[in-house]
């Protein structure tokens, strides 16, 4: 057997993975700080992040140096044992936030799934038995585990998959009236986005987040905050939850703790903790050294005060720009988001047009995302510079100048 590397292209994954994505024609070998290069060569802005993943760029030199230093001393033991790196992030995330104790795990969808069993296992403990309702939005995303999914908010997702877990309750989302009418001495918990990101990279609004939290504690219900997405320094605080002056009862984050390597975390009080006791809930790879060593690197990064200072001031240029360009060339309506999480609501012109935006963008060399057909999503590196973001708008200048010139198609 040849001891050199396979040639695969993007025909390979036809041949050999499930299809159930639909990868982009590029294949990204290489990336350092903001930028991506292909198997030609190309290069890249990556203002997409890996879905707001890599949050500190591609490469950082710390992530790599603490990740080659425990690669070269203990790589996995499983829950039978602890490990110092999982103690030392457990320590560094309670310091950063509300709670005092932590669950690791793989991805957010685990971690979701963490939190629901937590609310309905602490319900059964200390509340009647027929508290079990989990109260979720329309146009939530929480994960792919069937758990997950039948909480987001999303038909789309769970076709197919009936029957699903029963006791969930959709609601519009940012509608404090409707949450009113709903929850009640059976609702064990809410759970929410402070901004839904794959529902379109809505906010909620500050009247909602005060709301929902009065709600929850009135009727002792928890309040599950999805931060997923939003944690780790993509709001432009450490949590997004900071911002509206909310306190949640349990936390769970993912996607840029690790930087790139993954890892996920429920975060919880001591009380709430208590109902899972040992042998509840587990995860054989959550919270192993290599992963969490890793995280606290990168944590260390993004609770610097000049990260979130630059995610403030650059989230606030890339608005300026892209707003410049939706009066300029008319695809875009007004940009919505926290921080450097925003997205680009398409005009009525070019409604449901996103992925063309972001298919025009790549061969202008930016790397972007949608949030469903209707809005363009951009999670750029919180690390970014001003200069790589005025390149960035100057690419998605011409993208945009690229679509406006074309013959308009209708979507009637």
């Amino acid at each position: 057997m040849s001891a050199l590397p396979m040639s695969v292209t993007r025909k390979t994954f036809d041949q050999v993975m499930v299809p159930n994505y639909a990868p982009n024609e590029i294949v990204p070998v290489r990336g350092e700080g903001v930028r991506l290069w292909d198997q030609q060569g190309r290069e890249y802005l990556d203002f997409a992040c890996g879905i707001a993943v890599t949050g500190l760029g591609h490469c950082h030199p710390k992530l790599v140096a603490a990740l080659t230093a425990q690669a070269n001393r203990l790589w996995h033991v499983s829950n039978v044992m602890t490990n110092e790196p999982a103690l030392r992030l457990a320590q560094r995330l309670t310091e950063l936030s509300f709670a005092s104790k932590v669950f690791f795990a793989n991805s957010g969808s685990e971690a979701n799934e963490a939190a629901f069993k937590l609310a309905r296992k602490h319900a059964s403990l200390h509340h009647a038995p027929d508290k079990r309702e989990i109260i979720a939005f329309h146009n939530a995303f929480h994960g792919r585990t069937l758990f997950a999914v039948s909480v987001g908010g999303q038909a789309k997702y769970t076709q197919g998959f009936e029957p699903l877990p029963g006791g969930i309750t959709h609601l519009p989302f940012n509608d404090l009236s409707a949450l009113e009418q709903a929850i009640s001495a059976k609702t064990c918990a809410v759970v929410m986005e402070p901004v839904q990101g794959e529902g379109g990279v809505t906010p909620a609004t500050r009247e909602f987040a005060l709301g929902v939290r009065r709600l929850c504690t009135q009727h002792q219900a928890l309040l599950i905050y999805d931060e997923v997405q939003t944690g780790n320094g993509r709001s432009g605080t450490f949590f997004a939850h900071e911002q509206y002056g909310v306190v949640p009862d349990v936390l769970t984050t993912a996607k840029g703790l690790g930087g790139g390597f993954p890892v996920a975390a429920m975060l919880t009080t001591d009380d709430l903790a208590a109902s899972l006791g040992f042998g509840t809930h587990g995860s054989t790879y959550g919270g192993n050294p290599l992963a969490t060593a890793v995280a606290l690197a990168a944590v260390e990064e993004i609770a610097r005060p000049e990260t979130l200072a630059n995610v403030a001031a650059r989230g606030e240029q890339l608005r300026r720009g892209v707003s410049e360009l939706a009066g300029r060339y008319g695809l875009f309506e007004e940009l919505r988001g926290l921080g450097l999480l925003l997205g680009a609501p398409m005009s009525a012109a070019w409604r449901g047009r996103a992925k063309d935006v972001v298919t025009a963008c790549l061969r202008h060399g930016l790397w972007t995302l949608v949030a469903g057909p209707e809005v363009v999503r951009m999670a750029p590196s919180l690390l970014i510079t001003e200069a790589e973001m005025a390149e960035g708008l100057r690419r998605m200048d011409a993208a945009c100048a690229e679509l406006a010139a074309l013959p308009r198609v209708s979507n009637g």
